[in-house]
Protein backbone atom coordinates (compact mmCIF):
# COMPACT_ATOMS: atom_id res chain seq x y z
CA UNK A 1 0.00 0.00 0.00
CA UNK A 2 1.42 3.73 -0.73
CA UNK A 3 0.44 6.76 0.68
CA UNK A 4 0.09 10.13 -1.62
CA UNK A 5 1.53 13.34 0.07
CA UNK A 6 1.15 16.81 -1.83
CA UNK A 7 4.57 18.60 -2.41
CA UNK A 8 3.38 22.14 -3.15
CA UNK A 9 1.08 24.57 -4.79
CA UNK A 10 1.35 22.59 -7.81
CA UNK A 11 0.02 19.57 -6.34
CA UNK A 12 2.52 17.42 -7.75
CA UNK A 13 2.32 14.08 -5.59
CA UNK A 14 5.41 11.79 -4.45
CA UNK A 15 4.49 8.24 -3.55
CA UNK A 16 6.12 6.90 -0.30
CA UNK A 17 6.32 3.19 0.03
CA UNK A 18 5.00 2.03 2.94
CA UNK A 19 7.85 1.02 4.64
CA UNK A 20 7.67 2.79 7.73
CA UNK A 21 9.93 5.67 6.97
CA UNK A 22 8.40 9.25 6.61
CA UNK A 23 9.59 10.95 3.30
CA UNK A 24 11.35 13.62 5.88
CA UNK A 25 13.84 10.43 6.91
CA UNK A 26 14.42 9.73 3.57
CA UNK A 27 16.11 13.03 3.39
CA UNK A 28 19.59 13.24 4.11
CA UNK A 29 22.20 15.88 4.98
CA UNK A 30 24.62 16.11 2.62
CA UNK A 31 27.89 14.56 3.05
CA UNK A 32 31.35 16.84 2.54
CA UNK A 33 32.95 16.40 -0.96
CA UNK A 34 36.11 15.03 1.02
CA UNK A 35 34.09 11.81 2.34
CA UNK A 36 32.61 11.49 -1.04
CA UNK A 37 35.99 10.82 -2.72
CA UNK A 38 36.88 8.79 -0.36
CA UNK A 39 34.18 6.11 -0.85
CA UNK A 40 35.93 3.25 -2.74
CA UNK A 41 34.57 3.26 -6.37
CA UNK A 42 35.79 3.48 -9.54
CA UNK A 43 33.83 7.06 -10.69
CA UNK A 44 35.40 8.70 -7.77
CA UNK A 45 38.60 6.84 -7.73
CA UNK A 46 39.24 8.52 -11.28
CA UNK A 47 38.14 11.68 -10.29
CA UNK A 48 40.85 11.23 -7.16
CA UNK A 49 43.21 10.60 -9.24
CA UNK A 50 43.32 13.25 -11.59
CA UNK A 51 42.78 15.72 -8.42
CA UNK A 52 45.94 14.42 -7.74
CA UNK A 53 47.34 14.81 -11.36
CA UNK A 54 46.35 18.36 -11.43
CA UNK A 55 47.71 19.68 -8.25
CA UNK A 56 51.23 17.92 -9.29
CA UNK A 57 51.09 19.84 -12.37
CA UNK A 58 50.07 23.33 -10.93
CA UNK A 59 52.90 22.60 -8.08
CA UNK A 60 55.81 22.11 -10.73
CA UNK A 61 54.40 25.38 -12.73
CA UNK A 62 54.60 27.04 -9.76
CA UNK A 63 57.81 26.22 -8.96
CA UNK A 64 59.21 26.92 -12.64
CA UNK A 65 58.09 30.13 -12.22
CA UNK A 66 59.05 33.31 -10.73
CA UNK A 67 57.36 33.45 -7.07
CA UNK A 68 55.13 36.70 -8.31
CA UNK A 69 54.03 35.62 -10.79
CA UNK A 70 53.71 31.76 -9.55
CA UNK A 71 50.94 32.98 -6.74
CA UNK A 72 48.41 34.30 -10.00
CA UNK A 73 48.16 30.83 -11.18
CA UNK A 74 44.90 29.45 -10.25
CA UNK A 75 44.80 26.02 -11.73
CA UNK A 76 47.21 23.63 -14.16
CA UNK A 77 47.11 20.37 -16.07
CA UNK A 78 48.17 18.72 -18.80
CA UNK A 79 45.91 17.07 -21.42
CA UNK A 80 47.16 15.11 -24.91
CA UNK A 81 50.68 16.98 -24.19
CA UNK A 82 49.19 19.97 -23.62
CA UNK A 83 49.67 22.06 -20.55
CA UNK A 84 46.84 24.54 -19.64
CA UNK A 85 46.94 27.22 -17.19
CA UNK A 86 44.67 29.32 -15.50
CA UNK A 87 45.55 32.60 -14.19
CA UNK A 88 43.55 34.80 -12.03
CA UNK A 89 43.67 37.90 -14.36
CA UNK A 90 44.32 38.83 -18.07
CA UNK A 91 47.75 40.71 -16.67
CA UNK A 92 49.19 37.67 -15.76
CA UNK A 93 47.92 36.06 -19.20
CA UNK A 94 49.97 38.56 -21.09
CA UNK A 95 53.02 38.07 -18.49
CA UNK A 96 52.99 34.17 -18.65
CA UNK A 97 52.93 34.03 -22.20
CA UNK A 98 56.71 35.56 -21.84
CA UNK A 99 57.31 31.98 -20.04
CA UNK A 100 56.04 29.67 -22.39
CA UNK A 101 59.20 28.00 -24.02
CA UNK A 102 60.74 27.19 -20.62
CA UNK A 103 57.85 26.48 -18.93
CA UNK A 104 57.88 23.37 -21.35
CA UNK A 105 61.26 22.77 -20.85
CA UNK A 106 61.10 22.78 -16.99
CA UNK A 107 57.78 21.08 -16.68
CA UNK A 108 57.86 19.20 -19.04
CA UNK A 109 61.44 17.74 -17.31
CA UNK A 110 60.20 17.78 -13.90
CA UNK A 111 56.76 15.64 -14.64
CA UNK A 112 58.70 13.53 -17.71
CA UNK A 113 55.91 14.41 -19.71
CA UNK A 114 55.93 16.03 -23.53
CA UNK A 115 54.31 18.96 -23.85
CA UNK A 116 53.25 20.24 -27.48
CA UNK A 117 51.89 23.22 -26.74
CA UNK A 118 50.82 25.55 -23.63
CA UNK A 119 47.07 27.19 -23.37
CA UNK A 120 46.89 30.17 -20.84
CA UNK A 121 43.45 31.02 -19.16
CA UNK A 122 42.29 34.15 -17.82
CA UNK A 123 39.90 32.71 -14.38
CA UNK A 124 37.41 34.98 -13.35
CA UNK A 125 37.12 34.77 -9.09
CA UNK A 126 33.49 33.98 -8.43
CA UNK A 127 31.71 36.52 -6.34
Amino acid sequence: MTKKVTQNKEFRTLLAHESGADIGDAMQKPMPLSHLLNIPGKTLGNLRARLEDRSTVLAAVQRALPAKLGTHVISAGIEQGRLTIGVSGAVWASRLRYQTSELRKTVGGDLQAPILAVRIRVIVPQA
